[in-house]
């Protein structure tokens, strides 16, 4: 208390400079140091614990899908989900009402990519052999087949697009090269890359398809996707599909980087782990800003394995996973867990509405 006193220019309130003091003093010495303690606590910064405080999860709706990992935000108020059991749902009034069918004949596919449009065309793609796109046009009330492929080890991990025609899908390697096949009319028909053209993937590497976000496209075209296994890397078409290590965890088949999400070419983070080992914070989060040449640990990483990341604004983040949704203020550096985990959480594109869902779907509060 002495050095308080000295530290905030206050003499007289040191008692031994008063060894005899009235109660009138007492009460007046009190109530300076609490100003004292006030001020000191409302300059001080504030931390990831305090300003993540407001943020939580609003559930919206329990879902007939066991599990949820495609979900694409059109606006705030059109959103679509997709899952195992063949289902896909989309709702119109910011997820109040949702209407859910099952794809013809899709009973056991798992719609782990999925693309949105508008209030009535999306494309869903799944995970496992054979490989299948439907797409609608009607809401989901029909789905017409346009892509089929039933090679051995086919498997697709994500699909985006450039704009309202191109699109690119993703998968695992076979016979050492990674999967790509694109379109060029809005998803209505997809052709592979010529096998000479396609990146080349180190033995036990392959994609997660955890969320659908191991992959983002970013102005000019350019491709980025990552990888886990026995190796983490980024490829980038922009170089030539040059590959760059991420120091997650990596070794085995259950880790590597789950999610990745950009700000801008230069500006990007890598989230993942180990998904056995749900807790463990250790080599979960990267953070780079030389658009993945280099990464470094945050401060403060999020509570566990991470499936999901997704830039909110230039400074807010969030990450889910199976063990908890965290919320980052300070572009990544500093996490706070603010609820239960989910698969996969996306932000509106002509919007502001964040959505998450695993089970069920949700949207982030803030208040």
């Amino acid at each position: 208390m002495n050095t308080l006193n000295t530290a905030a220019g206050l003499p007289g309130l040191n008692t031994g400079q008063w060894p005899f003091i009235t109660r009138k003093q007492r009460v007046l010495r009190r109530l300076l140091l609490l100003g004292c303690y006030t001020l000191i606590f409302a300059f001080a910064p504030a931390t990831a614990q305090d300003t993540a405080a407001g943020y939580h999860i609003n559930i919206l709706t329990a879902t007939p899908v066991q599990s949820i990992r495609g979900l694409s935000v059109v606006t705030d108020e059109v959103v679509w989900a997709s899952g195992t059991g063949g289902k896909v749902g989309n709702s119109t009034d910011g997820g109040k009402h949702w209407k859910w069918t099952t794809v013809t004949g899709c009973d056991s596919c798992d719609w782990r990519s999925l693309y949105a449009f508008d209030a009535r065309k999306a494309i869903v793609l799944n995970a496992g052999a054979p490989a299948l796109i439907f797409l609608t046009e009607d809401s989901g009330n029909s789905w017409k087949q346009v892509f089929y492929d039933n090679r051995p080890g086919i498997f697709f991990d994500a699909m985006q697009f450039f704009n309202e025609q191109e699109g690119i899908a993703i998968g695992d390697p076979i016979d050492g090269k990674f999967t790509v096949i694109r379109t060029h009319n809005g998803g209505r028909s997809w052709k592979a890359d010529p096998t000479p053209a396609l990146p080349a993937a180190a033995e036990g590497e392959a994609i997660f398809a955890a969320s659908g976000t191991s992959m983002v496209l970013l102005p000019g075209k350019n491709v980025y996707f990552a990888t886990g296994g026995q190796v983490a890397r980024l490829f980038k078409s922009a170089d030539n599909g040059k590959a760059y290590t991420i120091p997650l965890i990596q070794g085995s088949s259950t880790t590597g980087v789950f999610s990745i999400a950009f700000r801008d070419a230069a500006n990007g983070i890598a989230v993942g782990g180990d998904y056995k080992q749900d807790t463990a914070r250790k080599g979960n989060c990267m953070l780079t800003t030389n658009g993945g040449q280099s990464w470094e640990a945050p401060t403060v990483s999020p509570g566990g394995y991470r499936s999901c990341v997704a830039w909110i604004s230039p400074r807010l983040l969030i990450a889910t996973g199976t063990s908890g949704t965290d919320i980052s203020e300070d572009g990544g550096q500093h996490w706070k867990k603010i609820g239960k985990g989910f698969n996969v959480a996306a932000k509106a594109r002509k919007g502001t509405t964040v959505y998450v869902a695993g089970k069920d779907i949700g949207v982030l509060a803030n208040h």
